[in-house]
């Protein structure tokens, strides 16, 4: 069984090749990718957050056999060649306190800017259910503000 995660195909070991098992796990345990972070279990914190095909994804209650077949990718994969601007971004704010929740947050946001090159106040709120303990939503806000100015590209046309 194989899984495409940022953007390598990766052969699952058996104790990660049950349909039935969260994604989260599958990463963690089966990957050794550890930058998604368990927080809930049900889907209501975010620090599970990953991408599936570009879309945000509460691995936590996402079972594997959803995602086969599907681009995955993780906090790892965010900025592997160099630092995303969201990265750069959520550091020049210090964003982060803890950090517990930030792999999450960070996977919401470039999720946000891949498909709004200019969100307003409104769309970060609204794009953004990821739970912070420490309160950093005013960071959060402004980080996404700056990678949007630093990260010039075009969108497709709706």
């Amino acid at each position: 069984m194989e899984l495409e995660v940022n953007g390598q195909l990766h052969t699952l070991p058996e104790v990660a090749r049950d349909p039935e098992m969260p994604l989260l796990w599958v990463l963690r345990d089966g990957l050794n990718l550890t930058g998604t972070k368990y927080g809930c279990g049900v889907a209501a914190c975010g620090a599970c957050t990953v991408h599936v095909d570009g879309e945000p994804r509460r691995s936590c209650v996402t079972p594997l056999g959803v995602v086969l077949g599907h681009a995955v990718r993780t906090i790892e994969g965010l900025g592997q060649a160099e630092p995303h601007p969201l990265q750069l971004a959520w550091l020049a704010d210090q964003v982060p306190q803890c950090g517990y929740c930030q792999s999450g947050m960070l996977m919401a946001a470039a999720a946000l800017l891949a498909h709004n090159a200019a969100p307003t106040d409104d769309d970060i709120d609204a794009a953004m259910t990821n739970l912070c303990r420490c309160g950093t939503y005013p960071r959060v806000r402004s980080a996404i503000k700056q990678a949007a100015r630093l990260w010039p590209r075009t969108l497709p046309k709706k």
